[in-house]
């Protein structure tokens, strides 16, 4: 069994590794861990983007591609992208378009896509300013950005009991379930460091989006940030 796990320096090589070696059994334990939150979380964001048939658009960081498959339902064209070779292959079976990609480099052209979306991948990149960018310059003029990600529970008790069992109870899960649990310790580590929602919305602004406003998913475990080009 793997141990390989970043830290949060975040070096694209050792993110990328640890990725790859929690790919084969990645989506069930999202599933055990979230107590079944993922896939409401999948639902919310495909509603958020608002897609419509015809309509092209990126999922950044799409891990196996199950939330590529989500976001297909609309009847878009979508495209998963992810830095994770291994990731990539377990969604193998799933038959959407598939392309390797850094979410700091997109190697797509400007204008690209009329909406895009980043679900829990924002937070383990080491510029985040620069993925927003990136992800700026490859939508249209109007196109439409959600971000799904981790967040501060809103209310102050649930958030403390929130905090104990990243930081306690999801590793110890994690031993159980995951194909890398040490890659879990990171992930603990990751949600605590993360801005709150007000912190990511200002970092939208500063990207050069506008209309930017968030969602808050399951009292604030993760929250839907929107913005527009």
């Amino acid at each position: 069994m793997s141990d390989d796990r970043a830290d949060l320096t975040k070096r694209p090589d050792e993110v990328a590794s640890m990725f790859d070696g929690v790919a084969k059994r990645y989506d069930l334990t999202n599933t055990i861990l979230s107590f079944g939150q993922d896939r409401r979380w999948r639902a919310a964001t495909r509603r958020a983007l608002g897609l419509r048939r015809g309509e092209v658009a990126l999922d950044l960081a799409a891990g196996t591609a199950v939330s590529t498959v989500e976001l297909g339902k609309s009847g878009a064209v979508v495209i998963a992208a992810d830095f994770s070779l291994g990731m990539l292959k377990a969604g193998a079976q799933r038959d959407v378009p598939k392309v390797a990609a850094d979410a700091l480099a997109l190697p797509f052209d400007d204008d690209s896509f009329d909406a895009a979306t980043i679900s829990f991948g924002l937070r383990n990149v080491n510029d985040v300013g620069l993925a927003l960018r990136e992800l700026r310059r490859v939508l249209r003029p109007g196109g439409r950005m959600v971000i799904c990600e981790f967040s501060t529970p809103t209310w102050g008790p649930f958030r403390t009991v929130y905090m104990e069992y990243l930081m306690r109870a999801l590793p110890e899960v994690a031993t159980r379930v995951a194909s890398n649990p040490a890659a879990y310790v990171y992930l603990a580590e990751s949600i605590r460091d993360w801005p709150d929602q007000a912190g990511l919305a200002a970092m939208i602004a500063d990207a050069g989006f506008r209309g930017v406003h968030w969602h808050n998913l399951s009292g604030g475990i993760a929250a839907l940030h929107s913005g527009i080009k």
